[in-house]
């Protein structure tokens, strides 16, 4: 078992799915499936469970999370423990408000990690070197290079009526009380397909969002991510079948640092491999 390893697992363990990890880890999904499946064969136990839309952790994933996380950590620590003070190139790097966060710390991390770099977050309108955004918020001068697509969904409280039902429609939106986001960049969609709507609050970011529909004030339409493993909060997949995509964009005018650089290569090469059927496992 090595650190590379450690990291894999936990990119699945925070992922639930294979695909999703080897993105966040900037390697291909066979890379995932060996160290997973070397993982389990020297720990002799089985750490996930596949299904249809991923996979999940087991008992034993669960134990071996926490243990992972903290090696993780100290190895981090004891890599930079005798670092000498280096030069840092400034990143500014703009974030749109509707990321989830397991998403964030992992697109981060690659930044934050590097001695040569002071990472600066601003908003996505914000002047910075590159934004982390939808691809409908792309200007016409950026290039943009996707990191990962996502459906919305209703979040809805865990005793609300509507979630006796497998999928919601519009109409099943209409009436009923609903937690508008400020920073939603599909706002405007959902206003013209849910007609009707009752709005019972505006939240001022994800977390706000969240905490108002697990206290009951109404229901949030938002992306899958930022409902997932929310406690308290109940998920419902919606009629409007529309995704968003999520990707870092950058002006085609002006020079990448060198960091960025770096993470655009990586993502770009992930993106161009090939994809290994006869190697999947846990998908």
């Amino acid at each position: 078992m090595d650190i590379r390893e450690l990291r894999y697992f936990t990119a699945v363990y925070r992922e639930r799915n294979l695909t999703a990890a080897a993105r966040t880890c900037f390697v291909s999904q066979p890379s995932i499936s060996t160290a997973i499946t070397n993982l389990e064969a020297e720990l002799g136990t089985t750490l996930f469970i596949r299904h249809k839309k991923g996979v999940a952790p087991t008992a034993s994933a669960e134990q071996f999370h926490t243990v992972a996380r903290r090696i993780i950590d100290e190895a981090d620590a004891a890599r930079k423990l005798f670092r000498k003070p280096s030069t840092k190139t400034t990143v500014t790097l703009g974030l749109m408000r509707t990321l989830d966060v397991h998403r964030t710390i992992a697109l981060l991390k690659p930044l934050t990690a590097r001695s040569d770099v002071a990472l600066r977050l601003v908003g996505s309108d914000e002047r910075a070197d590159a934004r982390i955004i939808s691809k409908s918020m792309l200007r016409d001068d950026e290039h943009f290079v996707p990191l990962w697509s996502e459906r919305y969904v209703a979040a809805l409280p865990p005793s609300h009526p509507l979630t006796l039902k497998d999928k919601l429609s519009t109409a099943d939106l209409a009436d009923v009380p609903m937690i508008d986001r400020c920073h939603c960049e599909q706002s405007a969609f959902f206003g013209r397909a849910a007609r009707r709507r009752q709005s019972a609050a505006i939240a001022q970011s994800e977390d706000w969002a969240m905490a108002l529909v697990a206290a009951g004030v109404g229901i949030a339409v938002v992306p899958e991510g930022v409902a997932k493993g929310v406690s308290d909060v109940a998920i419902r997949p919606i009629e409007v079948k529309i995704k968003r995509e999520v990707g870092l964009a950058y002006r085609a005018s002006a020079p990448l640092a060198d960091a960025l650089k770096d993470f655009v290569g990586k993502l770009q090469r992930v993106r161009a491999k090939p994809r290994n059927n006869s190697s999947r496992r846990h998908d």
